[in-house]
């Protein structure tokens, strides 16, 4: 179990959201503890199986378990992580997909760039190996540009990658006053919903392989008809948004203007 709650300006844990993956977990949870990572696991209503297991390494020190009794969605499960991480007293937190795919051995590399930026979230950019489907990796673009067009930028790099450290205090507001997708549709969204309240955001390259253990909860039909509903939204949003969002683009092109007019005038 992880300690009392503490005070501290910066304090980094890692969420995982689970849902019947016990096959990987195990692996995941060893690999972020051999980092002196602390680790908030969210039970988001798994298997007997599953449960049992998640069960057994919240006996390990500074590993906490959340449960939901019914499966609500990988997006609840994360912001459930958030709010009891912030409740324990840490200011950032790293959210992990369970089922083995990230190179956490990173973890390090992405609290070393929020110490230096603790008000941006820091954002895989997935590298894929061989092990993507071709659908899913090509299948990502279509995203992509639909992000780019919510958002009339190239800023968010990647939309998609679960492998992020968001600053706790900045992201609870944000699912406090806006609702954010509950299941694959999550990741997309807050990024897009971050970067419309003006978050700073950073890159870092992370290899990517699919999956640990060959379990994939994503549902052809169903999760696509989500994203297609989420765009929608997102594109609504950004329609209504769209004086604020060009004026910010004038402003930030402005300066770099004037700077090449004063060197030619010089």
């Amino acid at each position: 179990m992880l300690p009392a709650k503490f005070n501290a300006k910066f304090a980094v844990c890692v969420v995982v959201p689970v849902y019947n993956h016990e096959h990987a977990i195990g692996t995941v949870v060893s690999a972020l503890r051999a980092q002196g990572l602390p680790v908030v696991l969210v039970d988001d209503g798994c298997s007997p199986e599953c449960a049992r297991v998640l069960d057994q390494l919240s006996e390990q020190p500074e590993v906490t378990l959340l449960r939901h009794e019914v499966n609500r969605g990988k997006g609840v499960a994360v912001i459930t992580g958030f709010r009891g991480a912030a409740k324990l007293g840490f200011t950032h937190a790293i959210q992990v997909d369970a089922d083995g795919q990230h190179t956490l051995s990173d973890a390090r590399r992405f609290v070393e760039a929020a110490r230096e930026a603790p008000d941006a979230v820091i954002c895989g950019r997935p590298v894929f190996d061989a092990s993507i489907p071709k659908a899913r990796y090509y299948g990502r673009y279509l995203t992509h540009a639909m992000v780019w067009l919510e958002t009339l930028s190239f800023d968010i790099i990647d939309s998609m990658c679960g492998f992020r450290l968001y600053p706790l205090a900045t992201t609870l507001e944000l699912a406090d006053q806006q609702h954010i997708g509950p299941r694959m549709d999550f990741d997309s969204e807050i990024i897009v919903r971050l970067h419309w309240r003006q978050v700073p955001m950073r890159w870092l390259d992370t290899r990517v392989s699919y999956p640990l253990d060959g379990v994939s909860h994503f549902r052809m039909f169903l999760d696509n008809v989500r994203m297609t509903t989420l765009h929608i939204r997102l594109t609504l949003g950004m329609l209504v948004r769209l004086p604020v969002l060009l004026w910010r683009k004038i402003a930030r092109t402005k300066p770099a203007a004037e700077v090449q007019e004063r060197d030619a005038n010089a």
